[in-house]
């Protein structure tokens, strides 16, 4: 009996994936681990793997779709098979190009049929490459004739148009855009796939969740100098590591901020899984560091920077990017010296951290310069009040102002 393959949900949060790449051609056998195809989600590409063997019996999805987790994309089974009566596939989306992919460019272009005409509604045959291309330009790809199999647009199409014309170009304009630029302004290109979920999920984080902002300086003298002495002896230690561990201990003090809510019920969590934002060429991640708690200072370090990587190289596994408790995101590296961030959806708060800037403050009858830090608790008030915030933040910058004791595990203190 024939057997669909499905859409999967790389993410709890995930409504959509694109299907980039097909691995194997209608016909071809099929064994169980086989890499069907490569999906991309809003935050990462990830190889789907055959759970049934037979032969891939059709290909419901074409490369640069984008539909929704848990359609059918593919049936496979014995040859011959008869494939099962099922609903229409839902209509396809032209996906979104990742700004981290590089296009790559085809010195010559081969001369192929025309494309037919477009009619309104109809998906128009494009390359995912191509598409990325198109878009990074800023260019309607409408206006140019596709020279590949079938009229489809290839990428040296739309490096032909961007060159200023010749193969893979007409003659007439590109149709107009709906909203024009303005004077001074490059045309318009639709937003990536990552940037459209971010601000989905933000949006809905800012208008459902009730949220207060609470900020702390932070006396990081003696964090600073010692991050310093650490650096020379070879350590790759960074502020930012030393706010993630301080943070996961003083979450197993104040559970109740490293909880989640409904609304109408609460969730207190006993395990501290520590949510990293890391900045990406198309938009913002989190990769998750589990279990910080019971990690060492470097142990937290490696496991963020190996998935900070892979992050930047679009890599990471959904267990990577679900199921953080609490999140971090720190502009410190860039001289910003205060900011307040928005609470990721299923999280009860997110620290904010700033640079640490060298500041005159008052010592005693005298004044001084100290390395001033700012954090910033940006708070559900369903959950966390004014009180509570204040404790949280004052903890952590106890710990963060005696940051010796932050080299050794939380269970060694």
């Amino acid at each position: 009996m024939a057997r669909p393959i499905l859409m999967p949900r790389p993410g709890q949060m995930t409504e959509e994936c694109t299907l980039l790449t097909w691995l194997k051609a209608e016909g071809d056998p099929v064994a169980r681990g086989d890499v069907l195809f490569e999906i991309e989600t809003d935050k990462a590409v990830m190889e789907v793997e055959a759970f049934d063997a037979g032969v891939l019996l059709r290909r419901l999805v074409d490369e640069g779709q984008t539909v929704p987790v848990n359609s059918v994309v593919a049936w496979v089974g014995q040859p011959g098979e008869e494939i099962p009566e099922v609903p229409a596939a839902p209509t396809p989306v032209a996906a979104p190009p990742p700004a981290t992919v590089a296009p790559q460019r085809a010195a010559v272009a081969q001369p192929g049929p025309a494309a037919p005409p477009v009619a309104a509604g109809e998906r128009l045959p494009i390359s995912p490459r191509a598409s990325r291309l198109a878009a990074e330009a800023g260019l309607d790809p409408r206006g140019i004739t596709g020279t590949g199999p079938g009229g489809r647009i290839v990428e040296r199409d739309v490096q032909a148009a961007l060159d200023g014309g010749g193969q893979g170009t007409t003659a007439s304009a590109p149709p107009a855009i709906d909203a024009p630029a303005a004077d001074g302004e490059d045309p318009p290109r639709p937003l990536s796939h990552m940037r459209r979920m971010i601000a989905e999920r933000m949006t809905r984080s800012a208008t459902e969740v009730p949220q207060f902002a609470v900020t702390v300086a932070v006396d990081a003298t003696r964090l600073v100098a010692l991050r310093h002495a650490m650096k020379a002896d070879g350590s790759p230690l960074t502020i930012t590591d030393f706010v993630m561990a301080a943070a996961a201990r003083s979450l197993v003090e104040m559970p109740m901020v490293n909880s989640r809510t409904d609304g109408d019920q609460l969730w207190l969590r006993r395990r501290v899984h520590l949510g990293l934002a890391v900045a990406v060429p198309s938009g913002l991640v989190v990769v998750v560091v589990r279990d910080a708690d019971h990690l060492t200072i470097q142990e937290i370090h490696d496991r963020a920077a190996d998935m900070a990587a892979a992050a930047r190289a679009r890599r990471l596994s959904p267990d990577d990017m679900t199921g953080s408790t609490f999140s971090i995101s720190s502009l410190g590296s860039y001289g910003v010296e205060h900011f307040a961030a928005i609470i990721n959806p299923g999280e009860s708060a997110i620290l904010a951290v700033g640079s640490a800037i060298r500041t005159p403050v008052v010592i005693g009858e005298g004044i001084g310069i100290r390395s001033i830090m700012r954090l910033t608790l940006s708070a559900d008030h369903r959950l966390v009040d004014g009180e509570l915030a204040a404790r949280f933040l004052d903890d952590l910058r106890r710990r963060l102002e005696h940051p010796e004791a932050l080299r050794s595990k939380r269970t060694d203190l």
